[in-house]
């Protein structure tokens, strides 16, 4: 990997540059290794995709929301829509078009069923898929659930420069995936997005 740009090797004890060539400069942070263009309080937009669960009932939205929270992140809106692709692609694309959202976390509608729909819903909107996210999920599921983790379709991608992350409905996945996985990059990627 080549030098950062003020010309001293990258600090390889910790996370490595996930950018070609490691162009971004490295400075140490509470929570680890961020880069300049990193944001780091971001507004972030909840969608549960559920047809049976209300608010009061939303463990897998509440999951999201707390670990979003405990890392000073805040929650720019939150909403419920029943598992149909309009509700979905509206509700997602509405969230990713608000000055006030950096990030959309959903949950629910990633599975195999016939009304599992969030990711044909969902990966329309994206200009920039991120095949990684649901990699790296499905690898950390494998050694929770073992083999059963191939019946998710957890995605992720950058829609209207804005990162969005498709979980699925379960709230131990979802602990899963946003307190491994989202919180760790989702200011990165944010940063990255937004760049002109």
């Amino acid at each position: 990997m080549a030098d950062s740009d003020d010309g001293s090797a990258p600090d390889r004890s910790d996370h490595e540059s996930d950018e070609p060539g490691g162009r971004q400069d490295h400075h140490e942070h509470d929570s680890g290794h961020h880069h300049a263009d990193d944001l780091e309080t971001l507004g972030v937009a909840v969608l549960t995709v559920s047809s049976s669960r209300t608010r009061d009932e939303d463990a897998a939205g509440d999951a999201i929301v707390a670990a979003l929270e405990a890392e000073g992140h805040e929650i720019a809106t939150r909403d419920i829509v029943r598992d149909a692709y309009d509700n979905v692609q509206s509700a997602v694309d509405r969230f990713v078009g608000r000055s006030d959202v950096d990030a959309v976390v959903t949950t629910g509608g990633t599975g195999v069923t016939p009304d599992d729909v969030t990711v044909e819903a969902v990966e329309p909107l994206f200009e920039k898929r991120l095949p990684g996210f649901g990699e790296l999920f499905r690898r950390l599921s494998y050694e929770e659930i073992g083999t059963r983790a191939i019946a998710t379709r957890a995605t992720a991608g950058i829609a209207d420069g804005v990162p969005v992350f498709c979980l699925p409905g379960s709230e131990n996945a979802v602990r899963l995936g946003t307190e491994e996985i989202v919180v760790e990059v989702v200011g990165h990627l944010a940063g990255l997005a937004r760049q002109a």
